[in-house]
């Protein structure tokens, strides 16, 4: 019977890059037999209808939104579309989501909802803190779901709370509730980040949203128990509540949604796989920062500078530089030095320009990829070392900074080549870096080595056999005993 371990609802915020992480942990409570319903604005629900693998049985529910009476354009419910002024502005209306997700909540206990269960259990995404409040009223169990690692987004949870940088005069600080971190530096600190001062916008709502974490019942992090302990040791000590880490959590090849237009200016799967079958094992460096990141029309100058300049194979993902609507069609050759598709086409076919999206979780899966130049945005993180790729890390914004630092410092399979996209970069330094992963020096080997490392460390935290169990499928196994310790006290109390 469809959902008879109990009704599960998950509630991500509107951005690509947190809808593709809860979707791919529908698919895995789904597998363990749990009734999953997935909540979001009504277009966002439209294209995950449209694109959902026929197999799965999830169930959508609309919360209505109206973009335009909170002045965003018409259908402006995913900040992927939406230009940087605007982004910030989805985030700051999102708490007015909550009345409808109570009317909501109310009608699925009263059963009021065609076939959907009672709901057992709410996962709510880590920018809806106050869905907590909201849950517990109904007395369901509430979990945060963070797409994230615990180092990453304890550095951000840390930074938001306490604004280090403006108490000193030096360019690098530590954390005051986190100083096992290790030291920042001012670049490493986003735009919004780097302007707040507790009073500005952006503080206002972090510093409304970042305390209601500790209502929740638990977190649950994509990530891994052995090589993020400091991080998910933070957020204990911090919170209180239990900390689950049940990564990885993600997509497989037969599950990939689409949700924003320009993926269709793309290149298929067959290309991409007819190109990579005929290149070298390890050869090929995958460049792609992100799908909401671009750089600077000279940082995107610079670097193929870099790679005309390498005699490596690679495959790179380019979007329009940054100040240019990353959602229209453009002609890359604009923004490349003259000649450079042809040459990279011509020379044995050493690259491939992708204009906008690419297959990234089957490219980064075959054999012939050797790097992973990467903004270290989690997702692309996990996609990357599930397959024991190194990465070279160019963070731009928000947590990527701290998880550039987390895999260069701690984990050992990333170099930083650059930070940011307003600062000016030389393609010298450039080829440095990227021979430093791609190359044969000892520092690559042992890169490449320690990658591989941790892909056997992800594979058994994701070990579930009759006479073993890994970290992560204990730590989902908790969190199941914890929502059933509930939903058995409030049926008891009921009685």
């Amino acid at each position: 019977m469809e959902g008879k371990k109990g009704n599960i609802i998950l509630f991500p915020f509107m951005a690509q890059g947190h809808i593709i992480p809860f979707l791919a942990l529908a698919f895995k409570l789904e597998q363990k037999g749990y009734q999953i319903t997935f909540i979001n604005t009504p277009l966002n629900i439209k294209k995950l209808k449209s694109s959902l693998p026929t197999k799965s049985s999830i169930h959508f529910l609309e919360i209505p939104f109206d973009s335009t009476k909170h002045g965003l354009p018409l259908d402006a419910e995913i900040n992927d579309s939406l230009p940087y002024n605007l982004v910030f502005k989805l985030l700051e209306i999102s708490p007015t989501l909550e009345p409808n997700f109570k009317k909501i909540l109310s009608d699925l206990v009263d059963e009021k909802i065609g076939f959907f269960k009672k709901p057992i259990c709410v996962i709510a995404d880590f920018f809806f803190g106050w869905s907590a409040k909201v849950t517990h009223e109904f007395g369901i169990f509430h979990a945060i779901f963070c797409g994230t690692s615990g180092f990453g987004l304890a550095c951000y949870y840390s930074m938001w709370l306490n604004l280090p940088h403006r108490y000193t005069d030096k360019l690098e600080f530590i954390l005051p509730d986190f100083q096992e971190a290790g030291k920042f530096h001012v670049t490493q600190l986003s735009p919004s980040l780097a302007i707040a001062d507790g009073n500005d916008p952006y503080s206002i709502f972090q510093l409304k949203n970042l305390p209601t974490w500790k209502n929740s019942d638990g977190v649950l992090f994509n990530t891994v128990e052995e090589f993020d302990k400091n991080g998910l040791m933070y957020f204990r000590r911090k919170l209180c509540i239990p900390i689950w880490a049940i990564g990885p959590i993600n997509l497989q090849e037969n599950d990939r949604v689409r949700l924003s237009p320009r993926k269709e200016l793309g290149i298929s799967l067959d290309i991409c796989k007819e190109w990579l079958d005929k290149k070298e094992k390890k050869s090929v460096l995958y460049i792609c920062f992100g799908a909401q990141n671009t750089i600077s029309a000279s940082q995107i100058m610079q670097l193929a500078k870099a790679l005309d300049g390498l005699e490596i194979n690679f495959i790179w993902v380019i979007r329009p530089p940054l100040g240019f609507d990353i959602n229209t069609e453009f002609k890359p050759e604009e923004w490349l030095p003259e000649g450079f598709i042809q040459t990279v086409q011509e020379n044995e076919k050493r690259g491939l320009i992708v204009l906008n999206w690419a297959p990234q979780v089957e490219i980064l899966a075959h054999e012939s990829i050797g790097g992973f130049l990467s903004n270290c945005g989690w997702n692309s993180v996990f996609e990357s070392l599930i397959n024991g790729v190194p990465l070279i890390g160019w963070p731009m914004a928000a947590d990527q900074f701290f998880n550039a630092k987390l895999l260069e410092e701690e984990i050992g399979v990333c170099v930083e080549m650059a930070r940011g996209t307003t600062f000016d970069v030389r393609y010298g330094d450039l080829i440095e870096k990227i021979e430093l992963v791609m190359g044969e020096s000892e520092k690559g080997k042992r890169l490449r080595g320690k990658a591989c490392e941790i892909k056997e460390m992800i594979k058994d935290a994701a070990r579930d056999e009759d006479d073993y169990k890994g970290s992560s499928v204990r730590a989902m196994d908790e969190f199941f005993n914890a929502v059933l310790l509930m939903k058995e006290r409030i049926e008891i109390g009921s009685q």
